[in-house]
């Protein structure tokens, strides 16, 4: 939640009075946290360590207006990775690349990652890095969108 606040702070200051949104995620497997791969090689040692076992993604999103939060919401998906062998994480990788880059988990869901999983609970907006429905109801509620 720090994270996402600190983003949408950084720029709420340039655009006061108007709501800003920043958001973050993290990644923990068996008590060690995760962060976004360097390059193709920190990319595999993600999905190599994440095989076959579950891990949670923990999104943030947070709202400014006027230099305060006016809102903040937290959901958390859990994920079991199949125990996908060597040569699918190097095609996956190679396939992949530079996009799963920007995942924390060296993985884009909305594209072939998909074919990593045999089980997500959690919502898939979330897993994309911004609990969506959540903030549409803010969004609602504050006179941003049309009800």
């Amino acid at each position: 939640m720090a994270l996402a606040e600190a983003k949408a702070a950084t720029v709420e200051r340039r655009h006061l009075g108007r709501l800003v949104i920043g958001a973050d995620q993290i990644l923990e497997c068996g008590g060690r946290w995760f962060d976004k791969p360097e390059d193709e090689g920190a990319a595999k040692e993600t999905l190599t360590a994440l095989r076959g076992r579950d891990h949670q993604l923990v999104t943030a999103v947070a709202v400014f207006r006027d230099g305060e939060v006016v809102w903040r919401h937290q959901e958390t998906v859990r994920l079991t990775m199949r125990d996908v062998s060597d040569a699918f994480i190097e095609h996956y990788v190679r396939e992949e690349s530079p996009d799963i880059l920007d995942s924390v988990g060296a993985y884009r869901l909305e594209q072939t990652g998909a074919q990593l999983f045999e089980r997500i609970d959690g919502d898939f907006f979330t897993v994309l890095g911004l609990p969506l429905l959540p903030l549409l109801g803010f969004l609602r509620q504050a006179g941003a969108l049309e009800d």
